[in-house]
């Protein structure tokens, strides 16, 4: 069942079944976003990056094939643990907490596929906003790659099922008090587990106001990982370049 003594997203990114049901996420597609934006923002050769709630390192890996030197870090240690077996003298991953300034400042920092809003303290989602600029150089570049929640929830799936590895994961979606919530289960061995993914509904508009706030300058915005421009009722996602 879901653990209690800990927030939603450390407990369940934490969990295997969390990369069984997303083992499908389009590899080819992530490693075009990440080419299509390190030549946008023309990060110098050899640059750094820092990869901000990586995960297991899948969009770190391939910065790092193509030239660049890169920090991933992640509140989960599990994922941080795998994702080391990557490392090489260019590439390396920690366990950090992205609320708070990594000791180190980048040409870049990335906080890709929807890797903010989860905070049940929302004072956490501007902490990790002023801890983006913290970390950026001179003439860095922070982006955050955002769902857009305008979009997602005029088209919401309210319930569907999708089996993977032999486990059948019931997912139900909705929007309650701002937020946009999946409530997902599955039986594993005669075990029935439950989870919740919780994701602040934040619009543009919400995100200029942050912005503002933590004195950083809106850039740029796209609407998918091609870098083609954002339709507020159209676009998929919602990409922040800013600085």
């Amino acid at each position: 069942m879901i653990k209690d003594n800990t927030t939603w997203y450390a407990s369940w990114f934490d969990t295997p079944f969390y990369h069984i049901l997303y083992k499908d996420r389009d590899y080819e597609e992530a490693e075009t976003f990440m080419t299509n934006l390190t030549n946008y923002l023309n990060i110098p050769e050899h640059g750094k990056i820092l990869d901000l709630a990586c995960g297991k390192g899948r969009h770190a890996v391939y910065l790092n094939e193509i030239g660049y030197h890169v920090t991933g870090v992640d509140l989960s240690e599990n994922s941080i643990e795998y994702a080391k077996q990557f490392e090489n003298e260019t590439l390396n991953f920690e366990v950090h907490d992205m609320c708070k300034p990594y000791p180190e400042t980048f040409d870049a920092v990335f906080n890709l596929f929807t890797s903010f809003g989860y905070f049940d303290n929302e004072e956490d989602n501007l902490n990790t906003i002023k801890a983006i600029k913290a970390n950026l150089s001179e003439t860095g570049f922070g982006v955050i790659d955002f769902l857009n929640s305008e979009y997602i929830i005029e088209n919401l799936v309210s319930e569907n099922s999708k089996t993977v590895e032999g486990i059948t994961f019931h997912q139900k979606r909705y929007v309650d008090n701002g937020y946009l919530i999946k409530d997902i289960s599955f039986t594993v061995d005669g075990e029935d587990f439950e989870f919740q993914e919780r994701v602040k509904a934040l619009t543009l508009k919400d995100f200029e106001a942050l912005f503002e706030k933590a004195g950083v300058y809106l850039l740029d915005v796209f609407g998918d990982h091609k870098l083609n421009k954002y339709h507020r009722k159209q676009s998929e996602r919602l990409i922040l370049i800013f600085k």
